[in-house]
Protein backbone atom coordinates (compact mmCIF):
# COMPACT_ATOMS: atom_id res chain seq x y z
CA UNK A 1 0.00 0.00 0.00
CA UNK A 2 3.27 2.64 0.88
CA UNK A 3 4.41 1.96 -2.68
CA UNK A 4 1.55 3.42 -4.77
CA UNK A 5 1.29 6.30 -2.34
CA UNK A 6 5.03 6.74 -2.73
CA UNK A 7 4.77 6.91 -6.62
CA UNK A 8 2.02 9.01 -6.56
CA UNK A 9 3.51 11.78 -4.13
CA UNK A 10 7.02 11.29 -6.10
CA UNK A 11 5.03 12.08 -9.67
CA UNK A 12 2.86 15.11 -7.72
CA UNK A 13 5.98 16.77 -6.57
CA UNK A 14 7.78 16.44 -9.97
CA UNK A 15 5.31 17.81 -11.49
CA UNK A 16 5.30 20.50 -9.19
CA UNK A 17 8.81 21.10 -9.81
CA UNK A 18 8.37 20.87 -13.82
CA UNK A 19 5.63 23.14 -13.87
CA UNK A 20 7.62 25.92 -11.82
CA UNK A 21 9.42 26.23 -15.23
CA UNK A 22 7.09 26.28 -17.50
CA UNK A 23 7.75 29.07 -20.53
CA UNK A 24 4.16 29.92 -19.86
CA UNK A 25 4.25 30.88 -16.64
CA UNK A 26 6.18 32.90 -14.42
CA UNK A 27 5.81 32.58 -10.15
CA UNK A 28 6.92 35.33 -8.19
CA UNK A 29 7.85 34.58 -4.35
CA UNK A 30 8.22 37.25 -1.54
CA UNK A 31 7.08 38.20 2.02
CA UNK A 32 3.30 37.66 1.32
CA UNK A 33 3.60 34.45 -0.52
CA UNK A 34 4.30 32.64 -4.46
CA UNK A 35 1.97 34.15 -7.10
CA UNK A 36 1.50 32.69 -10.58
CA UNK A 37 1.13 34.34 -13.89
CA UNK A 38 0.56 33.06 -17.21
CA UNK A 39 2.96 35.04 -19.96
CA UNK A 40 4.06 36.31 -22.82
CA UNK A 41 7.39 36.60 -23.59
CA UNK A 42 8.69 39.44 -25.02
CA UNK A 43 12.81 38.73 -25.75
CA UNK A 44 13.58 40.75 -29.32
CA UNK A 45 13.10 44.29 -30.25
CA UNK A 46 10.14 43.72 -32.11
CA UNK A 47 8.03 41.82 -29.09
CA UNK A 48 9.24 44.63 -27.08
CA UNK A 49 8.21 47.29 -29.20
CA UNK A 50 4.60 46.29 -29.63
CA UNK A 51 4.95 45.07 -25.66
CA UNK A 52 0.83 45.13 -24.79
CA UNK A 53 -0.20 47.42 -26.83
CA UNK A 54 -3.66 47.26 -28.10
CA UNK A 55 -4.56 44.69 -25.56
CA UNK A 56 -8.42 45.15 -24.52
CA UNK A 57 -8.10 43.24 -21.19
CA UNK A 58 -6.21 40.69 -19.48
CA UNK A 59 -7.32 37.82 -17.07
CA UNK A 60 -5.93 38.75 -13.46
CA UNK A 61 -3.21 35.92 -14.16
CA UNK A 62 -2.05 37.27 -16.93
CA UNK A 63 1.01 39.28 -17.82
CA UNK A 64 4.02 39.72 -20.41
CA UNK A 65 7.71 39.47 -19.46
CA UNK A 66 10.08 41.76 -21.08
CA UNK A 67 13.85 39.88 -21.38
CA UNK A 68 16.67 42.10 -22.68
CA UNK A 69 19.72 41.11 -23.77
CA UNK A 70 21.96 43.10 -21.05
CA UNK A 71 21.11 45.34 -18.01
CA UNK A 72 20.28 48.43 -18.67
CA UNK A 73 18.51 52.03 -17.19
CA UNK A 74 15.05 51.01 -18.30
CA UNK A 75 12.40 53.00 -19.49
CA UNK A 76 8.46 52.51 -20.38
CA UNK A 77 5.36 54.16 -21.74
CA UNK A 78 2.28 53.49 -21.73
CA UNK A 79 1.85 55.05 -26.04
CA UNK A 80 -1.53 52.54 -27.41
CA UNK A 81 -1.97 50.63 -23.89
CA UNK A 82 -5.37 50.78 -22.94
CA UNK A 83 -5.41 49.09 -19.35
CA UNK A 84 -3.44 50.10 -16.40
CA UNK A 85 -0.63 48.02 -15.54
CA UNK A 86 2.53 47.45 -12.45
CA UNK A 87 5.08 47.29 -13.93
CA UNK A 88 7.93 45.28 -12.02
CA UNK A 89 11.10 45.95 -12.66
CA UNK A 90 13.66 43.33 -11.74
CA UNK A 91 18.04 42.80 -11.79
CA UNK A 92 19.83 40.39 -13.52
CA UNK A 93 18.47 37.75 -10.41
CA UNK A 94 14.95 38.04 -11.27
CA UNK A 95 15.02 40.27 -7.77
CA UNK A 96 12.39 42.80 -8.14
CA UNK A 97 13.72 46.43 -7.49
CA UNK A 98 11.54 48.76 -8.47
CA UNK A 99 7.44 48.79 -8.94
CA UNK A 100 5.55 51.16 -10.92
CA UNK A 101 2.00 50.70 -9.84
CA UNK A 102 -0.94 51.33 -12.31
CA UNK A 103 0.41 53.14 -15.04
CA UNK A 104 -1.84 55.65 -16.62
CA UNK A 105 -3.10 53.85 -20.08
CA UNK A 106 -2.03 56.55 -22.99
CA UNK A 107 0.22 58.28 -21.34
CA UNK A 108 3.62 59.15 -23.07
CA UNK A 109 4.88 59.98 -19.49
CA UNK A 110 8.08 58.17 -19.17
CA UNK A 111 7.88 55.85 -16.20
CA UNK A 112 11.89 54.89 -14.94
CA UNK A 113 12.50 51.38 -13.94
CA UNK A 114 15.88 52.19 -12.53
CA UNK A 115 19.12 51.10 -13.09
CA UNK A 116 20.88 47.52 -13.99
CA UNK A 117 17.54 46.30 -15.06
CA UNK A 118 17.41 42.91 -16.97
CA UNK A 119 13.54 41.90 -16.77
CA UNK A 120 10.33 43.39 -16.48
CA UNK A 121 7.37 42.26 -15.62
CA UNK A 122 3.41 43.70 -16.59
CA UNK A 123 0.59 42.76 -14.61
CA UNK A 124 -2.87 44.38 -14.44
CA UNK A 125 -2.51 47.76 -12.53
CA UNK A 126 -3.11 47.29 -8.58
CA UNK A 127 -2.33 43.59 -8.27
CA UNK A 128 1.29 44.19 -6.86
CA UNK A 129 -0.37 46.03 -4.01
CA UNK A 130 -3.33 44.03 -3.63
CA UNK A 131 -0.87 40.67 -3.58
CA UNK A 132 1.55 42.12 -1.44
CA UNK A 133 4.34 42.05 -3.73
CA UNK A 134 7.23 44.48 -2.93
CA UNK A 135 10.75 45.38 -3.91
CA UNK A 136 13.01 42.46 -2.41
CA UNK A 137 10.46 39.42 -3.74
CA UNK A 138 12.08 37.77 -6.46
CA UNK A 139 10.67 35.44 -10.08
CA UNK A 140 11.28 32.16 -11.35
CA UNK A 141 11.31 31.93 -14.84
CA UNK A 142 13.40 29.20 -17.60
CA UNK A 143 14.33 32.71 -19.52
CA UNK A 144 16.25 33.85 -16.73
CA UNK A 145 20.12 33.88 -16.71
CA UNK A 146 19.73 30.02 -14.69
CA UNK A 147 23.06 30.90 -13.20
CA UNK A 148 22.70 34.40 -11.44
CA UNK A 149 18.92 33.74 -10.59
CA UNK A 150 18.22 34.27 -6.90
CA UNK A 151 15.31 31.80 -7.52
CA UNK A 152 16.37 29.50 -9.98
CA UNK A 153 14.20 26.84 -12.05
CA UNK A 154 15.72 24.01 -9.84
CA UNK A 155 15.43 25.60 -6.53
Amino acid sequence: MRAPLLAALTVSLLGQAALACDESYIEIKGDSGKFRFQIDVADDDQERAQGLMHVEQMDQFEGMLFIYERPHDAAFWMKNTLIPLDMLFADPTGTITHIHENATPLSEDTIEGGPNVLYVLEINGGLARKFGITEGAVMQHPGLDQNQAAWACDG
